[in-house]
């Protein structure tokens, strides 16, 4: 999955990697850097769950239960409270997007085999799913991923309808 997103990325122009259709609705760029840093953060957290010392009995939210007994998110979008919810980076150029994919992706196959082998109670807690263990983190990584394909959907229409003509036109904001 995550190397469909990485071949995809080599399909926008910079300009359309950091255009936003409206305030408020991120760009691919945005989009791409959100996944990435959560990505790392809970692959941060596999990591944590690994040198664990105690086991921790508590587990899932009843939504973490739901979300891990469906597989994945719901097809609803998500919007965080403000204070979790600061703007993505929308900076990064194609190359520097494609290279922190490929340190996702390594990661990824570095815990791939190993995950197993990790302690089922030993966990760490997500704010809005509870108590999760290094298989679920690991897991979590392409639920999210997975989460925001229809969201990108959305921006590649946008793009292919040529809602975008004048997209070089448009100044790329800072942050925004």
């Amino acid at each position: 999955m995550i190397e469909t997103y990485k071949r995809d990325l080599q399909n926008y122009s910079i300009e359309q990697l950091h255009f936003k259709t409206a305030k408020g609705v991120w760009s691919i760029c945005q989009m791409y850097d959100h996944l990435i840093a959560v990505a790392h953060e809970y692959l941060d957290n596999v990591e944590l769950c690994a040198k664990a010392e105690a086991e921790q009995a508590l587990g899932k939210t009843e939504f973490g239960e739901r979300l891990y007994r469906n597989g994945g998110f719901p097809p609803i979008k998500i919007k965080l409270p403000d204070e979790m919810n600061a703007p993505p980076n929308n900076q990064d150029s194609m190359e520097k997007l494609t290279t922190r994919l490929v340190h996702v992706i390594n990661r990824l196959r570095e815990w791939q085999w190993k995950v197993g082998e990790v302690n089922a109670n030993f966990k760490v807690k997500h704010g809005g799913f509870g108590w999760l263990n290094a298989q679920e983190w690991y897991d979590l990584v392409g639920m999210h991923f997975r989460h925001h394909l229809r969201q990108k959907a959305e921006l590649d229409l946008d793009i292919r309808d040529g809602k975008r003509a004048n997209i070089q036109d448009i100044p790329i904001e800072d942050g925004q």
